[in-house]
């Protein structure tokens, strides 16, 4: 079988509407558009956001003070009862993270945090780790590296 032999089934796919077909068609003249105005134009239609002359909501609200969003770090999360079911102890690195599919990105920061209990030793090398989930983790005889 070839890329050429594939077809789709039989009656999945509708005939696309022909407009401007003629008056006796029933898309004919203004192809289903109406008479005059904006959207009968080529092109027509509004921007998102407008809201037909009126000063739109987003010019409306009040704009002050400092948004943190831009400058945020985004950390992708793995708790500990994640790491107990996955890593049998040892060494876990973020790589280790992402080949047991538990973070998606080798490229975005790794947090941990302290959901779940810990029941063998790790040495955990991640970009950042919540003060409890270090204890958890000293206290099962582990080690934290903060990368």
């Amino acid at each position: 079988m070839n890329l050429h032999d594939l077809s789709p089934a039989p009656g999945s796919r509708r005939a696309s509407k022909r407009l401007g077909q003629g008056i006796g068609s029933g898309t004919g003249k203004t192809s289903g558009k109406g008479n005059k105005g904006h959207k009968s134009r080529t092109g027509g239609g509004v921007r998102p956001g407008f809201e037909g002359g009126q000063m739109p909501l987003v010019r409306r609200v009040p704009k002050r003070g400092f948004n943190n969003a831009r400058f945020a770090k985004e950390y992708q999360i793995v708790n500990l009862g994640a790491l107990n079911g996955k890593f049998e102890g040892g060494e876990v690195a973020i790589q280790d993270l992402h080949r047991a599919g538990l973070v998606r990105s080798l490229s975005l920061p790794v947090k941990i945090l302290a959901k779940g209990e810990v029941e063998r030793a790790f040495t955990v090398r991640v970009n950042a780790i919540s003060q409890s989930a270090r204890q958890k983790i000293e206290a099962a005889g582990g080690k934290v590296e903060v990368i």
